[in-house]
């Protein structure tokens, strides 16, 4: 351990230390995860920030290089049993075993480091991609760098953060905040959710992702456990099949064709007070159209019966979503050059009294134009 701490020592003096983690809690249930370190510069001064990543908070304090190593000491390993300095050049780990045991694994890097000693303001980030299950995820480097190919999927999730944000911060919840992800494939969102929900929002959440695939499942589960996540688990179910008891949030992003749907019906069931889709295919609302005879001159040529379906089937469960009582609101998911699929579907629960048999006038009167029969959203809430 001297020796990891002489390594650091060198490294701070010839300002070559680019980022060091803590992790492998002592005590597997201290709510303090794990600690990350930077080098920043603060009003000229060199300075080591630390980022204390807690179950549901982060704290940032900053040290200078005597007070680092006092710090670094205190942690090591009376808390953290595993530590990695990446300097410039090389990672050097230490791994310290349940008996007091402690090995350095030393590796030179290929790829050219350098240091960063902008201030990074953690308490402003909404998904901060330090956190280890990003990693795990393969969305990130070791040291918390987003891979080049994943580049666009972060920004897709940001935008995610920042919408939930908004829409969840003025939300009042008794207690724990029962939540949903339908369809909630590689975890991705789910994880932003929770990220957001714990460590921005401070609340006390039990979020339940809903995915098919049962290798995903396994895997997520174990990442889950690994980080030590409380309250948050994948259950292996389809959205037709999945029926929670207790309800405040729904979420179900491109979840296909009817599976949309399948998980707005069941938040409408269970009295969500929130519902936020990002609908995929159309394939339903397309099939009736093109059955009834009714194109025009624009719905004749495919890819505009395409858009016009895509706009019937959102248009009809907004409408239904207000049948029973819910304020909608359809805004961009995110930009187009990242995917064509960008509508976001938001339903808030309100307690205003609603015309419902306007509403359904609305909905036959769209239906009698497009020549569609049934919207399958209307079959499975029996309304109509």
């Amino acid at each position: 351990m001297e020796r990891f701490f002489r390594y650091v020592t060198e490294a701070a003096e010839q300002s070559i230390l680019v980022k060091m983690t803590l992790s492998k809690p002592a005590d597997k249930h201290d709510e303090l995860r794990n600690v990350y370190v930077k080098p920043v510069l603060i009003k000229e001064r060199r300075l080591f920030a630390f980022t204390y990543h807690y179950e549901r908070r982060d704290e940032t304090k900053n040290y200078d290089a005597t007070q680092m190593l006092e710090v670094l000491k205190a942690l090591i390993p009376s808390r953290f049993l595993n530590a990695v300095l990446f300097t410039v050049s090389e990672d050097v780990t230490l791994l310290v075993s349940s008996k007091g045991k402690a090995i350095i694994q030393t590796k030179k890097v290929q790829e050219c480091r350098e240091q960063n000693l902008e201030h990074d303001k953690q308490k402003n980030r909404l998904v901060n991609p330090a956190n280890p299950w990003w990693y795990q995820l393969g969305l990130t480097t070791r040291e918390g760098k987003i891979t080049a190919d994943m580049q666009h999927k972060f920004k897709q999730i940001y935008k995610y953060a920042e919408i939930v944000e908004s829409l969840i911060k003025p939300m009042k919840f008794d207690g724990t905040v029962h939540i949903a992800d339908m369809g909630a494939g590689k975890g991705y969102l789910t994880f932003a959710l929770y990220e957001l929900l714990t460590q921005k929002l401070n609340l006390d959440v039990l979020i339940k992702g809903v995915e098919i695939r049962s290798d995903l499942v396994l895997k997520i589960n174990d990442i889950i456990k690994s980080d030590n996540l409380k309250g948050m688990e994948f259950v292996e179910s389809s959205i037709e099949a999945f029926h929670p008891e207790k309800l405040d949030v729904l979420i179900a992003l491109h979840a296909c064709n009817t599976a949309t749907d399948d998980a707005i019906a069941s938040g409408i069931k269970a009295g969500a007070k929130l519902i936020v889709c990002a609908p995929c295919c159309h394939k339903q609302i397309r099939q009736e159209m093109e059955a009834s005879g009714k194109t025009d001159m624009i719905t004749r040529y495919g890819i505009f019966l395409e858009r016009q379906a895509v706009m019937i089937t959102d248009t009809i469960r907004a409408l239904i979503l207000e049948y029973f009582g819910y304020k909608t609101q359809v805004m961009e998911f995110i930009e187009m050059e990242h995917t064509p699929k960008n509508v976001l579907l938001v339903g808030r629960k309100s307690e205003k009294p609603v015309d419902k048999q306007a509403i359904l006038e609305e909905i036959n009167a769209l239906k009698q134009r497009f020549g569609i029969k049934k919207h399958y959203l209307e079959t499975l809430l029996k309304i109509g």
